[in-house]
């Protein structure tokens, strides 16, 4: 026999192996998704290995075999939310959510007892808490070991002050999100010295694991993924009224838990020393209690340092608007028709990077000078009503309430993605689609289709909420920054002498701001110039700063 006739037979044999091979990993695979209660599990590797080894040929279909005609009827079902988990959570949609995420969402649909009727005891013996499941703590705490690999600045200033303890004495009730990065800013408050009491601003952004590693450490955490709006204000009310335990500092978010005090503990305000907010929603009511002369202790106005500003606002949301959209819609944008409204720190992060995947952006403003800023970066400023039949794509970041009213969610165009990247959800008028004539159709964590009577579909994420939060994580550096400012908002108002604050709202001392900033600059190996003394003299300036006077806009 020739050799090319020999090559040839052992080519046909080589086949034949190999095609025997995708059948059995077919097999494997097939009876892996299809049945939920199977004992076979794979990880990660062995999926890798046992896709790479399916050969490139015409694939071989094959027929899924019942044991009964109950079960093949039983599988024909439109899936039950058990089926819906087991089928959905494909490898595919794991791009969905970050391992937090997808474990906090697959948690609380495994068991769906609401945590308030659960009785969850710590190692140490204390049940003054309320999460998901104390059981993933562990998990909890290597999120947290993760989040400090990027916070060096706030782990540093953690080491630096700890020996002196500015927060002793200090009892902080906290209303922020819970995350992984939120537990780092917790521990370093408790590491100062402070006790603290803690809940969620959004009913969607908490990480279950990490509020069991908070809650085993100690820390008095009421929070899960996925409350609703009673179980919202019981976790606030949870934090605030308790026996024996009074708050002398409050960390908001939002200014919902501010909010409760006055509302049901007004009293309370006789022994708070401070409130330090970072939210322009909560900002803005701050400025209204002010206003109104209802303000009766300090605060801290920490959204508008430049830390915040120029940071959190611009750079965080400039990789997570990107981030949260790919996981819940698995969306391109290039070529993408996007409408973003408003144009401030958020809205240009925002605009910045989809622009940068090929998104075809345009800006709605009220404010001149936010519009001429979005002209000059090369975005046509419109009114929402002009363009939003055409949009693929409404973000809004406002801070303002009916930004997106429910006439322009019926103008829209079918497939059409809606998000808010404010704070609130308040900005799209997600109450206005809660009527008999509109379909709610979940199709996976955060995402719902509203569905019109003619068979349009809008892509609703997180119910109108924030969305990075909501949907996936954010930079954990540039949280670091965030978290830096306010710990140290807290250490100013907690040990600054009586009359140098009064009954009013306060920015940041300039000299923080740049403190935190210095904190931060050796992750990049930056190296500042110094003045010189003839440099300083002639700048009128300390060489240690600040550098720039209260009115600087940077």
């Amino acid at each position: 026999m020739t050799e090319s006739g020999v090559d040839a037979k052992l080519e046909v044999k080589q086949a034949s192996k190999e095609f025997k091979e995708s059948e059995n990993v077919a097999e494997k695979y097939s009876a892996m998704t299809v049945s939920k209660n199977s004992d076979v599990n794979m990880n990660v590797g062995e999926l890798s290995a046992a896709f790479t080894a399916v050969p490139a040929h015409k694939s071989v279909k094959k027929q899924i075999q019942f044991a009964n005609q109950e079960d093949k009827q039983e599988f024909s079902k439109f899936p039950t939310k058990t089926g819906r988990r087991s089928l959905s959570r494909s490898i595919s949609q794991s791009s969905t959510d970050s391992y937090s995420s997808a474990a906090s969402y697959t948690d609380s649909s495994d068991d769906e007892t609401s945590p308030r009727e659960k009785t969850q005891v710590n190692s140490k013996g204390s049940s003054d808490f309320c999460v998901k499941n104390i059981k993933q703590a562990e998990f909890g705490r290597r999120e947290i070991e993760i989040a400090e690999q990027d916070m060096s600045a706030l782990i540093s200033l953690r080491k630096r002050a700890q020996g002196e303890k500015p927060l002793a004495g200090a009892k902080v009730v906290g209303c922020t999100h819970i995350t992984a990065q939120t537990a780092v800013l917790i521990e370093t408050l408790v590491a100062l010295g402070a006790q603290c009491r803690w809940t969620a601003c959004n009913i969607y952004s908490t990480q279950n694991e990490v509020a069991a590693a908070l809650a085993e450490i100690g820390v008095a955490v009421f929070a899960w993924k996925g409350e609703s709006e009673d179980d919202f204000w019981w976790c606030i009310d949870r934090c605030v009224n308790t026996e024996g335990w009074q708050a002398n500092m409050i960390l908001d978010d939002g200014g919902d838990l501010t909010h409760w005090v006055y509302k049901k503990y007004p009293s309370v305000f006789k022994k708070v020393q401070g409130i330090v907010e970072e939210s322009v929603t909560g900002v803005h009511r701050l400025y209204q209690l002010s206003k109104a002369g209802k303000l009766c202790v300090p605060a801290m106005n920490v959204n508008d340092s430049v830390t915040k500003q120029k940071f959190d606002n611009l750079y965080c949301c400039r990789e997570s608007i990107l981030d949260g959209l790919k996981r819940t819609t698995d969306v391109m944008f290039g070529g993408k028709q996007v409408v973003v409204c408003g144009y401030g720190e958020v809205g240009k992060g925002c605009c910045s990077a989809l622009k940068a995947l090929g998104a075809i952006v345009c800006v709605t403003e009220i404010d001149p000078i936010c519009a001429l800023q979005a002209c000059m970066d090369g975005f046509k400023v419109v009114k929402l009503n002009e363009v939003v039949r055409h949009m693929d794509m409404v973000i809004t970041c406002t801070g303002n309430k009916n930004v997106v009213t429910r006439e322009q969610l019926d103008r829209m165009k079918n497939g059409c993605i809606v998000c808010n990247m404010g704070h609130s959800n308040t900005e799209i008028d997600v109450a206005s689609l809660r009527t008999p004539e509109l379909t709610w159709e979940r199709v996976r964590s955060q995402v719902d289709h509203i569905i019109w009577p003619d068979g349009k579909r809008v892509i609703l994420l997180a119910e109108g909420r924030l969305l990075n939060l909501s949907c996936s994580t954010v930079p954990s550096f540039v949280l670091s920054i965030t978290a830096t400012t306010q710990a140290l908002a807290l250490i100013e108002l907690y040990n600054a002498p009586e009359g140098r604050y009064r009954q009013d709202v306060y920015l940041l001392p300039k000299k923080m701001d740049e403190y935190v900033a210095s904190l931060h600059l050796p992750n990049f190996d930056a190296h500042l110039t110094e003045l010189s003394d003839e440099q300083a003299k002639y700048m009128g300036l300390n060489k240690n700063g600040p550098f720039k006077p209260n009115y600087y806009r940077y």
